[in-house]
């Protein structure tokens, strides 16, 4: 078995497959010891379980899953790397790779096909272009799965786990605190990476939620009040949510009042109650 840690034996891989990063899709592999086994062991899998894995990269965390888990489907959208994960996870034989993209494959499908009668966590470095738009779509596709564990860029890492209503949230805040419970895992300092990214990145944990801590009768009002309210952080949520939803200042100001806030609020003081409340204020006032 590969030890994927030791930048030599990288190094030789990469030589012997003439493999070069991609800068476009962001390729930062992990080569620091302690950073998979910890992430495999915290993600929340055990060995009656299956993991999706996105982006496996070299392979480096996939391995720690597959001693963890009763199942591995790892996506890679890279069709360079696939010959190299048939070599290092050769020793693996609950290990599958699919040449795919998460932002376009059929999850639920694969679900069902792959995992049936399992837990299913999923668990990933994602690339820092691309962190929001798979966290999104993986919790707003509803998947049946336990938890979602992935590495992204600190700052990201901060916003994503922070409480509504405080100055680090934001939109991405509200709308991942609404599909599950954010936790910060630990951090993971960018000399971690091969090549090294240019900030450090952390690894956080969501636990899905059973149902929402709210109620709304419209989620995609919702949704859109919250996008729309942070759209200009720097002006207040009656001018943000008047330019993002194209609604009339006197409509939203009285929204506002009928909940209780004075109009010069600001989105990030609101909370998920505050979102609910007025989403209901200005589906039927």
């Amino acid at each position: 078995m590969y030890n994927l840690t030791d930048t030599e034996t990288v190094k030789r891989i990469l030589t012997r497959n003439g493999f070069h990063f991609s800068k476009s899709l962001g390729q930062n592999f992990i080569i620091n010891p302690d950073v998979c086994p910890r992430m495999a062991s915290e993600c929340g899998a055990d060995g009656e379980s299956g993991v999706i894995e996105v982006g496996p990269g070299f392979g480096v965390l996939t391995m720690e899953l597959a001693q963890q888990a009763k199942k591995v489907v790892s996506i890679e959208l890279d069709t360079r790397l696939l010959p190299i994960l048939e070599d290092t996870l050769s020793d693996f034989d609950n290990v599958k790779v699919i040449n795919d993209d998460i932002l376009k494959i059929n999850l639920p499908e694969l679900i069902e096909k792959e995992f049936a009668g399992m837990d299913i966590y999923i668990c990933a470095n994602l690339p820092y272009y691309i962190t929001s738009p798979v966290i999104m779509m993986l919790l707003e596709s509803k998947l049946p799965v336990k938890a979602i564990t992935v590495m992204v860029q600190k700052e990201a890492a901060d916003r994503l786990c922070a409480k509504v209503g405080s100055r680090d949230s934001g939109a991405v805040t509200a709308a991942v605190n609404y599909y599950a419970e954010a936790q910060k895992l630990f951090d993971v300092k960018k000399g971690s990476f091969m090549p090294a990214p240019k900030v450090d990145s952390s690894v956080i944990r969501m636990n899905i939620r059973e149902k929402p801590p709210v109620e709304v009768s419209d989620e995609k009002l919702f949704f859109d009040i919250v996008k729309a309210a942070f759209g200009q952080r720097r002006k207040t949520a009656l001018n943000s949510l008047s330019s993002g939803l194209g609604i009339s200042k006197e409509k939203l100001s009285s929204a506002l009042e009928k909940c209780g806030f004075d109009t010069n609020v600001r989105a990030e003081t609101m909370t998920m109650e505050d979102y609910a409340a007025l989403c209901e204020a200005i589906k039927f006032g």
